[in-house]
C-alpha cells in the first residue's frame, strides 16, 4: 500500500524522511542497464529522472510503457554525492516521489541535496 498522495510537497518530505531512515533511493532501471528519463512536464527542453523512497512505490510504476524497467536501488549517500553532481553536469532533473499519476516535484539536483542538509 502506497502512502504517496495527491499532495506533491507532501510526498517529496516523505521521500527525505523515509531515504534518511533507509539510506536507500530506488530508480528504474532496464535490462540494458539504463535507468529511466523522460521529458520533464513542467520544463520545456529537460529531461527528469524519478526516483521514489520505496521500492514498492517504484515497482508500481513499472507498467504499460515502462514496463521494461524494473526498482533498483542506490546507496543514499552515492545519489547525493555522486548522481546529484551527475546530473548537474548532465542538465538533467530529479523527480521525487512521483504518485500513481506520475505527479510529482521536478527539482534541480542541487535543490534535492539541500533537502538533507
Amino acid at each position: 500500500m502506497t502512502k504517496l498522495t495527491a499532495d506533491i510537497q507532501a510526498n517529496k518530505a516523505l521521500f527525505v524522511t523515509e531515504t534518511q531512515a533507509t539510506r536507500v533511493v530506488w530508480s528504474l532501471r532496464n535490462e540494458e542497464g539504463d535507468w529511466l528519463s523522460v521529458a520533464s512536464s513542467e520544463f520545456e527542453d529537460s529531461e527528469v529522472m524519478p526516483f521514489w523512497s520505496t521500492e514498492a512505490d517504484a515497482k508500481m510504476q513499472c507498467a504499460d510503457e515502462w514496463a521494461e524497467f524494473q526498482p533498483s536501488e542506490l546507496p543514499l549517500d552515492i545519489f547525493l554525492e555522486d548522481w546529484m553532481i551527475t546530473l548537474v553536469e548532465d542538465g538533467v532533473l530529479v523527480g521525487l516521489n512521483w504518485n500513481e499519476s506520475l505527479e510529482g516535484v521536478e527539482l534541480e539536483p542541487s535543490d534535492v541535496a539541500k533537502l538533507y542538509l
